[in-house]
């Protein structure tokens, strides 16, 4: 392995011996800043810097090298496989900048990442609610309440519109507008930077506009933090809006259910409805017809499924 090489992942000559351990190197720095400035998805980022830390506390002071790369993932055995291939896609990445900076020539950069992801069998099935959980679960929030009012506004809005967390967190007043005589939220830009609007069901929208007027609000961000005397904020995270799912799908008997499964209850229920497939992959922001289909499991049928027909 070449000098380049090795400066991805050891301190440089004459560095205290205390930043070879429990603290980065201003090498492993540099690289994980470079890999956080390529990628856009705070969520992405988030598992990013997971994935290379703790690549950095097992080599402790090693090379990087194919080898290194196989015992990391030898390492993670105990773990879903997309769990390992997300953290393999974040050393992919690495060492993608490093050779765009010039600290890996482009062979050794192939060899190192010539490291096969886990393979997964089947498919994920995913969680999704029925028309009547779904129901349910809207009539959890208290809507005599400021709170419930949003509460209501972000569960309408996540099981009626099919918005990912992050979209809805960043969803503004403005973007909510009208169209052929119906409201829309226009041009939103979701994942990939991927543009698209997204038709509001009138009872989604009625909900909007009790927490509106409810919350006094004219411009801004849809969604805010409310405390607990009562007074509205300037914002609400992606985080909180789980919170709100996690804790309202409890309240009906449903555990580790969070914002993502809303968005397939929506696609599911579409589909379910005669939705045309298409327009659903509109809804959704889906780039292509195929990872729509992915996402609904249209080739498997759970609830009349093909052997519920056996007659034994």
């Amino acid at each position: 392995m070449s000098e380049t090489a090795e400066i991805v992942l050891v301190a440089p000559p004459g560095a205290p011996e205390s930043t070879k351990s429990a603290e980065l190197t201003p090498a492993q720095r540099q690289l994980r800043q470079m890999v956080l400035d390529s990628v856009t998805s705070p969520h992405s980022r988030r598992n990013y810097v997971k994935a290379l830390d703790l690549l950095f506390t097992l080599a402790a002071g090693r090379p990087l090298t194919r080898a290194l790369l196989m015992e990391y993932r030898s390492s993670m055995e105990d773990l879903a496989p997309s769990t390992v291939n997300v953290r393999l896609a974040a050393v992919r990445k690495m060492v993608s900048e490093a050779k765009r900076n010039g600290l890996l020539s482009a062979e050794e950069a192939v060899s190192i990442t010539d490291v096969p992801n886990i393979r997964q069998s089947g498919k994920r099935l995913g969680n999704w609610l029925t028309k009547e959980q779904a129901r349910e679960l809207l009539q959890v929030p208290d809507r005599s309440t400021l709170k419930g009012k949003r509460d209501y506004a972000i569960l309408a809005l996540l099981v009626g519109c099919a918005l990912r967390r992050r979209e809805l967190a960043n969803l503004t007043i403005e973007e909510i507008q009208q169209r052929e005589n119906r409201w829309v939220i226009a041009d939103l830009r979701g994942k990939g930077g991927r543009i698209r609007t997204v038709a509001v069901p009138v009872w989604v929208k009625q909900g909007i506009n009790a927490w509106q007027t409810a919350a006094g609000i004219q411009e801004g961000p849809l969604l805010r933090s409310v405390n607990k005397v009562g007074k509205v904020g300037e914002s609400l995270s992606d985080w909180a809006i789980w919170a709100v799912v996690t804790e309202s799908a409890k309240q009906i008997g449903i555990e580790r259910f969070g914002a993502h499964d809303l968005r397939r209850t929506c696609a599911k229920l579409c589909r379910k409805a005669g939705g045309d497939l298409e327009q659903i992959k509109f809804l959704l922001g889906h780039s292509s017809i195929q990872t729509t289909e992915r996402y609904l499991g249209s080739e498997q049928e759970i609830a009349v499924a093909v052997n519920d027909s056996l007659g034994l």
